[in-house]
């Protein structure tokens, strides 16, 4: 799949601004660039200067100048894609950026596809395929917790796990192969009881990585926070205060809230999407209906579902509406907030019955709190709450952390071949079969770093790349 051939494209992104990136990279990348190039009042050739240097000069079709520009160049192999790249910092007009694209192309260069740089540093060997998904992990990286992921990610930690368990296989899978060869001569190179521990260790390290990708998932993609309740509760004023915006329209009317809601806030590193939904109640206007069946699909896909109760509701009611919320959730490992809503209204009569009835409906993992969204009272206990849910402890003790499907479902699969290893070595297996389960554990550990790779599985990842990148 090597091609040197000539590719370019913009990197920076669409629009008017102050500057702009075209970035070259290729077998003659220099030698284009300095036939289009003139340095003024001088008779610099870009062929003839050092790598990593920067050179300001214009470049020019024919005698129209196209446009003033600074060129920074890295010869290979220390560069990123591991070829001759140059990078050319213009003004920022859409105008000139087409203007100088085109005069590359004319001149012999092709447009790049989307990720073709960074494919082309993976198939240069600058980085392994975990590596190469990272730099688009981190490109989209809108938190600091996953900025801290994808970057650990692509300095190699994840890269280094997988060497690891790879290199520590590759060892007895020799000795096991060894051992065929001698089969006649009934004799064991590889110590069985050694193999078992080491299969039992890699086994417990694999499962550990595979627990973290619900929380690299998180990280990731934002935790769903689903806002339930009975209509007029305040769920829509809540939403509004944790944003500290007018998102939503607040009214006293009952059923104001007919569709979901969603935004995104980020809290102390780590983003929250909240989901304002419609109230939950018996209803025959068609349009609301909908929106309640839209707030159970809500639930269904939420991390954590706040529950909000106005305090002044009727206790049926109140029991009735989180029935069917806990009927919801089921046995599912969602977290269930329970928020009792307009607590400067609250008698201590009411607020008895309430916790009464909250009581006998919620289990141990789920939490009650007493708010108010209109006043902000302990509105900041709760975010606290929210981030308790999202145990940071790996991130911030540098642990790996999955947050791609592809490494997960590998893993998955590497999991289950060496569990068939290990339950050969416990009933005796001959080492031809145990060498086979190894040799799978082996193929799905190298997918992940891209040692066994397809066309196909290239094309997948590298076509959701930027162009440019």
């Amino acid at each position: 799949m090597i091609n040197n051939d000539i590719i370019c494209a913009i990197s920076t992104p669409q629009g008017n601004g102050a500057i702009a990136v075209i970035r070259l990279s290729g077998s003659g990348a220099i030698e284009l660039c300095n036939k289009l190039f003139q340095s003024p009042k001088t008779d610099k050739k870009l062929i003839d200067q050092p790598a990593n240097t920067i050179h300001f000069g214009v470049l020019k079709e024919g005698d129209k100048i196209i446009d003033e520009v600074v060129i920074s160049l890295f010869k290979n192999p220390h560069s990123y894609t591991g070829e001759d790249i140059v990078e050319i910092s213009c003004h920022g007009s859409e105008y000139i950026q087409q203007q100088i694209l085109q005069l590359f192309i004319k001149n012999g260069a092709r447009f790049a596809k989307p990720g073709e740089f960074t494919m082309r540093a993976f198939l240069n060997g600058k980085m392994d395929l975990s590596q190469a998904e990272a730099v688009a992990d981190l490109i989209a990286s809108a938190s600091a917790a996953s900025h801290k992921v994808a970057i650990q990610q692509m300095r190699g930690g994840f890269s280094s796990e997988i060497a690891i368990l790879r290199g520590q296989l590759l060892h007895f899978i020799s000795l096991l192969e060894l051992e065929l060869d001698f089969s006649e001569e009934d004799v064991e190179f590889a110590d069985r009881k050694q193999l078992h521990n080491l299969l039992h260790n890699i086994s417990m390290l694999i499962e550990r990585l595979l627990n973290s990708f619900k929380l690299g998932n998180v990280i990731k993609n934002g935790i769903p926070v689903a806002i339930v309740g009975q209509t007029n509760v305040g769920k829509s004023t809540l939403l509004n205060r944790i944003l500290n915006e007018e998102k939503a329209i607040v009214s006293e009317i009952a059923g104001t809230t007919r569709d979901v809601i969603e935004d995104v806030i980020n809290i102390e590193g780590v983003s929250f999407r909240f989901i304002d939904t419609a109230g939950i109640r018996d209803t025959t206007d068609t349009i609301e209906t909908i929106g309640i069946e839209r707030t159970f699909d809500r639930i269904d896909k939420a991390s954590i579902v706040l529950f909000l109760i106005d305090a002044n509701d009727n206790e049926k009611d109140i029991s009735t509406a989180i029935k069917k919320v806990k009927d919801r959730i089921g046995k599912s490992d969602k977290k269930l907030i329970a928020l009792l809503n307009k607590i400067d209204q609250l008698d201590k009569t009411k607020e008895k019955a309430i916790d009464n009835i909250l009581s006998k409906n919620l289990e141990k993992p789920d939490t009650q709190l007493k708010i108010s969204a209109k006043t902000g009272e302990n509105v900041e206990q709760l975010i606290s709450e929210l981030l308790s849910v999202v145990n940071l402890n790996a991130l911030n003790q540098n642990e790996v952390i999955i947050t791609n499907i592809r490494h997960y479902e590998a893993l998955q699969r590497a999991s289950e071949s060496l569990q068939r290893a290990i339950d050969g070595l416990n009933t005796g297996i001959t080492g031809d079969f145990l060498a086979q389960d190894i040799r799978e554990t082996l193929h799905y550990l190298g997918e992940i770093t891209g040692e066994i790779t397809t066309d196909e599985v290239l094309g997948n990842i590298f076509k959701n790349f930027c162009i440019g990148k």
